[in-house]
């Protein structure tokens, strides 16, 4: 499976180094990797003057990557003869990876597909009927169906200073870092109770409403906007970073630095299983919460029988060691590649930043990596760094670490 994403990667530099003069593969790669990993983190500056071929090119990269290459080899390689049940368990998100939406995988895999198109398909409509160009709208649903954050504009979607293009877009992020799964159930039966039932989808919705409340709040105490205004950017650049898209309406960067850390610690935890978002996703968040509540209540009840429950389903424990053990490798890439890109010359904000965006798949980070600049001022060495670090987090860390253990190679 690595050998896919890198190998697609690889080919997907091509065009990129064909159309840009004078572009070296080292950024080629990083480009093509950011969109094939819906990062969105771009080395390229002067985005409104590429060709327009180039800029669908890289927004294709964003949406085919969105619900995963591996998904889309399961729907097309059984009909070769090629079974592919391994594959969509090590690619679907999140650690319930055994429920399938139909008895074979190969029609799980397209209904999921057909669900995306379709969301993809209305996202570019209602984005054409807000007065966008159909390069604009297209490239913009892919974008922010996928998560990606990819952009036609250096000024991303502040280039269109709207309301109700911010509102469109926002909309689908949220959707898009929905369980697709749930969009499924949800079209299936002709019924929204399938939302309703996603413990999930309602504590992401909870953590997001309270934030931009909140954030919204701080910036108008700190005179930065009036309220309304506040509520304005940070309502879409919040949910664009804590989804892991990465547009940007406004440069957040100039915020009191608590907003944009905030909007970047959400990154790591919002997006739902099953979603095109990365991170470590809202199901473990909640499986860690629990456990954390059962392990105060053992310390006060050691007799008592406190199984962990996630919208009323009742989880193994091997899950939840799982989860730990992801949670600590998850940790500990991002102190290790921090301390890396430190090392290499970076200040630790912008190297924090970037690496958060990146693991996480969300696009910009903070200071030399801000939303008004990009990854071009980083070195070669770096920006293999942050490459490493969007596969690590693409990947979910368990597949890429794995390749390191000297137990794997023996087997």
């Amino acid at each position: 499976m690595l050998l896919l994403w890198t190998g697609f990667a690889a080919v997907g530099t091509v065009p990129l180094m064909l159309a840009i003069p004078g572009l070296s593969f080292t950024d080629a790669y990083f480009e093509a990797i950011s969109g094939l990993t819906t990062t969105g983190a771009t080395v390229l500056s002067g985005l409104d003057t590429l060709p327009a071929s180039i800029n669908f090119w890289r927004h294709f990269l964003n949406w085919v990557g969105g619900m995963g290459i591996i998904v889309l080899a399961v729907a097309v390689l059984p009909l070769l003869g090629v079974g592919g049940m391994q594959l969509y368990k090590a690619e679907t998100p999140g650690p319930i990876k055994d429920s399938k939406l139909t008895p074979r995988i190969t029609e799980t895999a397209k209904n999921l597909w057909l669900i995306y198109a379709a969301l993809t398909l209305l996202c570019t409509l209602a984005l054409k009927a807000a007065g966008l160009s159909w390069l604009d709208a297209v490239c913009h649903a892919f974008a922010a169906l996928s998560l990606g954050g990819f952009s036609t504009h250096d000024a991303s979607v502040g280039f269109f200073d709207s309301l109700r293009v911010e509102m469109i877009l926002s909309g689908f992020m949220l959707l898009a870092a929905m369980n697709f799964a749930t969009h499924f159930l949800a079209w299936r039966g002709k019924s929204l109770l399938a939302y309703v039932r996603d413990a999930e989808a309602k504590a992401m919705l909870l953590l997001l409403f309270i934030s931009i409340l909140g954030c919204a709040l701080y910036l108008s105490w700190h005179n930065v906007y009036p309220f309304f205004t506040a509520l304005r950017h940070v309502s879409f650049n919040l949910i664009s970073i804590a989804t892991d898209s990465g547009f940007a309406s406004v440069d957040y960067d100039q915020w009191p630095i608590f907003v944009p850390l905030w909007m970047l610690f959400l990154s790591c935890i919002t997006a739902c299983s099953g979603s095109t978002g990365g991170g470590i996703k809202m199901i473990r968040t909640l499986l860690l919460a629990r456990q954390a509540s059962r392990e105060m209540i053992s310390l006060l009840h050691p007799s008592a029988v406190q199984p962990v429950r996630v919208g009323g389903a009742i989880i193994p424990n091997s899950v939840i060691f799982s989860v730990l053990g992801f949670i600590f490798l998850y940790f500990m890439s991002i102190v290790t590649l921090t301390f890396v890109q430190v090392a290499a010359g970076m200040d630790f904000i912008s190297a924090f930043t970037a690496i958060i965006a990146c693991i996480n798949n969300a696009g910009p980070g903070l200071y030399q990596v801000g939303p008004a600049e990009n990854y071009s001022s980083l070195s070669n060495f770096q920006v293999w760094v942050c490459s490493f670090a969007m596969l690590l987090g693409r990947l979910e860390v368990f597949t890429l670490l794995i390749l390191f253990t000297p137990a794997f190679w023996r087997k």
